[in-house]
Order: C-alpha cells, then structure tokens, then sequence
C-alpha cells in the first residue's frame, strides 16, 4: 500500500507519481477528502483527550479546596462519552481510507518511462541471436500435435479451455526444465522452499492480487481459501506480520509451484497452444531485502533469468516496462522475452519487479533498523514460466522433419 504519511506531507508529489500511472485522478481526490477527514477526526480526538486529563488534574485540586465535585464529575463524564465517539470515528475514519489505499496502485520510479502499453516499452538489450532456418517454423502447437509432447483436446475433456496435457518427452522435459531451473537458482543463491498451492486472502491482500485482482483468482469455500496465482504471494508471506533482524537480509528465496489464474481480463488473447493457461507451471524468484540493496538484488535477479535462458541456448531480450504496463505493485519492471520463430516474435517469459515498501507496508514485514522497524522491500519475478520456456524450446530447436532436439544443459535431467 502507498505510503499514507507521505500522502498526507506530500499529496501533490504522490499525486503525481500516481497519474503517470494511469489512476483516475477523481479517485485520488478522494483518497486526499479521506485523509482530511481522518485529520480532523484525530485533531477532534486529541483535543478531546487533551480536556479529558486536564479535567482529571482538576478533581485533585477541588479536593485540596475542599470543593463540590459533582459538576466537575458530571463535565467528565459527559466528555468521556465524547472521546469514546470520537475513538469511533477515527476508527471509521482510517477503515475508509485504508479501503481505497488498498486499491491504489504502487507508484512508479522516476525512472521508468512515460507510455500507454506495451509499445511504449523501452527494449534495454538482445541476447543470443536468433537461428535462421532454412524452412519455415511451425508454431508450437503443431509441433505438439506431431510429435505427442501436448495434448490440448484432453485438458478440455478434463477440465476446460485453456488446460491441456502433457505426455511423453513433453511430461519430462517439463520436469527437466523444473529441476534444472531450482538447480540454477540455488547455485546463484536462493534458497529453495515449497509452500502451499492454497492460501487466505490476508496472503493476497499483503503482495496486492486483492481485492483488485479478484475475478482473476480461483476461490475455495468453508474455510475461504484461493488457488495461487504465482509463488510470489505465499513465498514473500512467509514473513507476513514478523520483524526481522537486520543481519538476516536478503533473504533470497525459489519455489516451483502450479499457479492458477482465471485470465479474466485475456478474453480472445493466444487462445491455442500454452501461452495463456488457467493452470501452469513456474519458478519464481522472490527476495526480502534492506532498502539501501534491493536495486542490487534486482539486478541479480534479471541476470539470473536472463542467464538461464543463455543455459537453455534461447534468444532473448531485456525490456523496461514504461507506467502503462506496469503491474499493481511494482515500482519498476524489467521483462524478459524469449524468441518465438514460429510467431516470428519476442513474448515475456519472466518478470522481475521491485516493488520496493508496497507489499511490506500491506504484509507487515519490517527489519529491525537500529532502535526503530522499517519497512523491508521485495521483489519478485519468474525464472521461469515452464510451459512457456517448453514452447520457446519446441520452436526454437525444431528439425525441418518436425522433430525437436534437446538443449544440452537439459541432457543430465533426462538421462541423456
């Protein structure tokens, strides 16, 4: 959530930060009348604390004097009664402007760029240079079909759209692709971990999918419960409501989970193949980190992404997200698109984002900074999407006859 003391010594600078962001300036002066209101209710509150102990202080004097206390008891207890209702509303009061913080995005660096979308996002550099083939490519799915790997038809008898299954070399070059990825991390220094695939919605309103992202998510009933959309929201939970010591940062974490994700807002969007899943398979990298490292961490987790996919033999390229296609939470963005011959295009496979105190602010994860707690910064990004990182492998080392070879870092995972 953004930081509201900053919105109240600054609410031009925030306001900002936040229209170049896209939020609906309407919204943002809403946000200011609530914080107003809050204001004056604490002022309201405060002074009638203030009158309330200076009455207390009297009732020595008047015994001292030997005066009546009656009207000087019947003033307090009128007074009690309106410190208790202005406790309320000030309670009232911050209920109402949490409520809209909680919807307002993180506000971007000063460094991103202006833009609406995806076009206006700045490419920072290329990696490995894509193959040339003397035929022309298939797309993925067809390669699928061929060679057996994935089974779309059958995802839908199971489920429904958007699910498919994978057999034979396709089921263990996904396994392969896991277990290499938690491999490579772990050598670059996250530590590995496996958390639940279900989580509460205080896990989702603490990394921000809620109660924005809702009808994207999976929902279970009695006790109330939603399938993970990514690692990220139970990994950087970990540490929800905890003060850490400062010694124990970075705290650099992978996990490879299923993530589930109802893809409302992607109607009509890559509806074939595996691009866009309900349920699908990722590594993720996320860290918890002191403010004055965490653009140092960041860049080790591009590198890190980035790397992998020079492992796996894959054209790629590092692009800055400008304000238009930034995520909710994120103050910057770096994504990382592999080559798709077939598509004859760039598509994301990771995304690194630092989302400096947003997230810690929501979950409460501060660090023992001397005598006082700050906030922490976390990060995350995908390293990677497996069934995209599948698709970029079946396109990328496809054989004129439809076969598919296989990169040599995959070889020891495979038996091969």
């Amino acid at each position: 959530m953004i930081d509201l003391k900053l919105l109240q010594k600054d609410f031009e600078e925030v306001k900002r930060k936040l229209l170049r962001k896209g939020v609906d300036e309407a919204l943002l002066e809403t946000l200011r009348t609530k914080n107003e209101e809050l204001k004056e209710a604490k002022k309201n509150f405060e002074a009638l604390q203030a009158a309330q102990n200076a009455m207390s202080k009297e009732f020595g004097v008047y015994k001292r004097e030997g005066k009546d206390i009656s009207e000087l008891k019947a003033r307090v207890d009128e007074n009690k009664v309106k410190v208790a209702e202005a406790i309320e509303v000030q309670r009232i009061k911050q209920e109402e402007l949490e409520a809209i913080a909680m919807a307002i995005p993180n506000m971007p660096d000063d460094n991103v760029p202006d833009g609406a979308d995806e076009e206006d996002n700045i490419e920072l550099k290329k990696v490995l240079t894509p193959r040339e083939f003397t035929f022309t490519p298939k797309e993925h799915w067809e390669l699928a079909e061929q060679n057996g790997w994935i089974d779309f038809e059958r995802g839908v008898k199971l489920a429904t759209s958007r699910f498919s299954v994978q057999f034979g070399m396709g089921a263990r070059l996904e396994r392969a692709l896991i277990n290499f990825m938690l491999d490579f991390n772990r050598g670059r220094g996250f530590d590995e971990v496996s958390v639940p695939a279900l989580v509460n919605r205080e896990a989702l309103e603490g990394t921000g999918q809620l109660p924005k992202f809702e009808d994207d998510l999976y929902k279970v009933q009695d006790p109330e419960l939603f399938l993970i959309p990514t690692a990220e929201v139970p990994v950087t939970n970990l540490y929800q409501d905890e003060i850490l010591a400062e010694n124990e940062l970075p705290k650099k974490m992978t996990a490879y989970t299923s993530c589930f994700r109802k893809e409302a807002g992607a109607a009509g969007r890559d509806t074939r193949g595996m691009i866009r899943q309900h349920q699908f398979h990722k590594v993720e990298l996320v860290a918890i980190t002191h403010p004055d490292e965490s653009e140092k961490v960041f860049d080790e987790m591009v590198a890190c992404a980035s790397d992998l996919l020079t492992a796996l033999e894959l054209p790629h390229r590092l692009v800055n997200l400008c304000t238009g296609d930034l995520g909710f939470g994120a103050a910057h963005t770096t994504d990382i698109e592999v080559w798709l011959p077939g598509q004859n295009t760039y598509r994301e496979i990771s995304s690194i984002s630092n989302t400096r105190e947003f997230q810690a602010r929501r979950a409460k994860i501060r660090f023992k900074n001397g005598k006082k707690n700050d906030m922490v910064h976390t990060l995350n990004g995908s390293s990677l999407a497996v069934g995209r990182t599948l698709v970029a492998i079946m396109e990328n080392f496809q054989q004129e006859d439809g076969s598919i070879t296989i990169p040599q870092a995959l070889h020891p995972y495979l038996g091969m």
